[in-house]
C-alpha cells in the first residue's frame, strides 16, 4: 500500500501514518508553548509546616499567581515569601496583615492584632495569637515592604520574628490563587476534596 493517496486535483496528501507524526509534532510544540507560558504566570508550591492550619494543611498543592503580575500584595491576600537570610530562601506561606505605612500593634494577653488602632476580626485564624516572637511593637510596616503572619498563630514563625520581620515586597513569590490538591497535614487529617478552590 503506498504511503501517500491521490488527492482528486492530483496533489498528494500524506497517509495515516504521516498525519499522526505530523499531529503529534504540532501537539508537542503547542503543550511546549503552554508549558512556558504556565511557568511565567504561575508556580506551583507544595505547603510545608503548620503555620497555616486550618486554612492550608501541610501536603496542600497550590496554583500561584507569579510576581511577574502580582506586585501589589494587598491585607487579607495570602502569599508566598521567599527570605534568601531565613532557611536559604525556602518558600513559606503566610497571610498579609499589613501593608506600608500602616501600624500593627498586639495584644498577646488577649491574643489580638490591631491595625491602625483597629482589632482585625480574624475568624480564619487556627488560635489566637498568644506568642511574642521577640519583636517590639507597635511598629509602622516600612516603605515597600509587608507584615504577614500565619493563621496558626502559635505554631508560625513570621514577621513577629526578628528572624524575618518585614518582608520585602520583592520577597514575595506571588499570591495563593487556588488550592489544587488537598493534604492530609501527615495523615492526621482526611483529604478532603471539598477544600478544592480559591484561597480566603
Amino acid at each position: 500500500m503506498a504511503s501517500f493517496e491521490k488527492k482528486q486535483n492530483g496533489e498528494e496528501k500524506p497517509g495515516f501514518s504521516k498525519s499522526l507524526v505530523m499531529y503529534l509534532h504540532d501537539l508537542c510544540w503547542m503543550l511546549a508553548v503552554v508549558m512556558i507560558l504556565f511557568l511565567i504566570f504561575f508556580r506551583i508550591i507544595v505547603v510545608s509546616g503548620p503555620s497555616m492550619k486550618m486554612t492550608l494543611l501541610d501536603g496542600d498543592y497550590l496554583l500561584l499567581i507569579s510576581n511577574l503580575f502580582y506586585r501589589e500584595p494587598e491585607k487579607g491576600d495570602v502569599v508566598v515569601v521567599s527570605k534568601q537570610d531565613y532557611d536559604n530562601g525556602k518558600p513559606i506561606v503566610k497571610r498579609v496583615i499589613a501593608t506600608e505605612g500602616q501600624i500593627v500593634d498586639m495584644d498577646f494577653a488577649n491574643g489580638i492584632v490591631y491595625v491602625d488602632g483597629l482589632p482585625l476580626e480574624e475568624d480564619y485564624i487556627n488560635t489566637p495569637t498568644n506568642l511574642d516572637e521577640g519583636s517590639v511593637f507597635p511598629q509602622i510596616v516600612e516603605e515597600d515592604h509587608v507584615f504577614v503572619m500565619g493563621d496558626n498563630r502559635n505554631n508560625s514563625k513570621d514577621s513577629r520574628s526578628l528572624e524575618i520581620g518585614q518582608v520585602d515586597k520583592r520577597e514575595v513569590l506571588g499570591k495563593v490563587a487556588l488550592l489544587m490538591v488537598p493534604g492530609t497535614d501527615h495523615g492526621a487529617e482526611a483529604r478532603d476534596v471539598h477544600r478544592i478552590g480559591t484561597v480566603k
